[in-house]
């Protein structure tokens, strides 16, 4: 008898305190969700006027047209911006930690969306990369750009050593620049990083792709609105990755505008500026509005949305 009523009440207080447990870890949570409320709340807003204006037809319609008037005119600042302007300096950390990645940037954070969007919106997994694969296409598009750009540049330039004093012949006669030798078996690359001087013309790959990142984030954002209309009010209320994702879209989108305008200003180099502009809108122009919106099948990707919402939906945004 005295076993069974200690081992009945080693049970029950194991079950107490189970139940202490239990209370003490809700009490601890309780705080968090308060947390997670109020962060909630400005987040939820935030992203809802942001698709709001994304997904209107005034943005998806004239974007481009902003973005290549800000690539012709941009240069145009160069006349009121400061030359001692932190901008103004090309080892500025901007430059060298976004705008020599920028396609890596691009590429991982509209793919995350894409990702979730699809699977939020259809839990298809050939639907998912399907979609995915307009990213690896633009992605072809990009790296077959730099390759042709960068032989096109090889055959139309020539490189140019400076003479030193004591190789000028004719020192007495100071000219105002120095004497050049020509080494016609150069390329581009290894000139600079020889540390001679490189003339041709040439096409800025950093303004192409700034240019065709911007247009492929508007285009793949965009359709956050017409998921946030059809979405369940619960589904839309639970959607906090989602939406942090598309946060951080626009705002990377924010972060290339910026560093657009500030080499359109800061270092204009017409016309291989707007030449690489010409270039990114015309990327965007055969695959967004040109290929991409044949019927999807397994050689077309389709447009962002198409198979994720009904058509009344994606017609009421266009």
């Amino acid at each position: 008898m005295d076993l069974k009523a200690e081992s009945s009440s080693n049970g029950f207080t194991s079950e107490i305190n189970l139940e202490k447990l239990h209370k003490m870890a809700a009490d601890l949570a309780l705080p968090g969700k308060f947390i997670l409320r109020l962060l909630n709340a400005p987040l939820v807003f935030v992203t809802n006027l942001l698709a709001r204006v994304l997904g209107s037809r005034l943005v998806r319609g004239h974007f481009h047209l902003m973005l290549s008037g800000l690539v012709l005119f941009g240069p145009l600042l160069s006349f009121w911006v400061s030359k001692y302007s932190i901008f103004a300096n090309g080892n500025h950390y901007l430059y060298r930690k976004f705008l020599r990645s920028t396609w890596g940037w691009t590429c991982t954070f509209t793919g995350c969306f894409i990702l979730l969007l699809s699977i939020s919106a259809r839990h298809s997994l050939s639907l998912s990369l399907r979609h995915l694969s307009r990213i690896g296409v633009v992605g072809l598009l990009w790296w077959g750009c730099r390759r042709l750009l960068t032989l096109l540049e090889d055959a139309a330039g020539t490189c140019y050593e400076p003479m030193t004093p004591a190789q000028d012949i004719q020192s007495t006669a100071a000219p105002v620049q120095p004497l050049l030798l020509l080494h016609e078996d150069q390329t581009k690359a290894s000139c600079l990083i020889a540390n001679m001087v490189w003339r041709g013309y040439e096409v800025s790959q950093d303004v192409l792709i700034l240019c065709l990142c911007c247009l492929l984030l508007v285009e793949e954002i965009s359709v956050f609105s017409t998921h946030l209309a059809q979405a369940k009010p619960l589904q839309t209320s639970h959607s906090g990755p989602l939406r942090f994702i598309f946060l951080l879209c626009v705002l990377l989108l924010a972060v290339w505008m910026f560093l657009l305008l500030c080499l359109l200003a800061h270092f204009p180099k017409f016309p291989s500026q707007q030449l690489g502009g010409a270039l990114g809108y015309l990327g965007w122009r055969g695959l967004y509005q040109g290929w991409y919106r044949l019927k999807p099948s397994w050689s077309c990707p389709g447009l962002p949305g198409e198979g994720l919402f009904t058509t009344t939906d994606i017609d009421k945004q266009l």
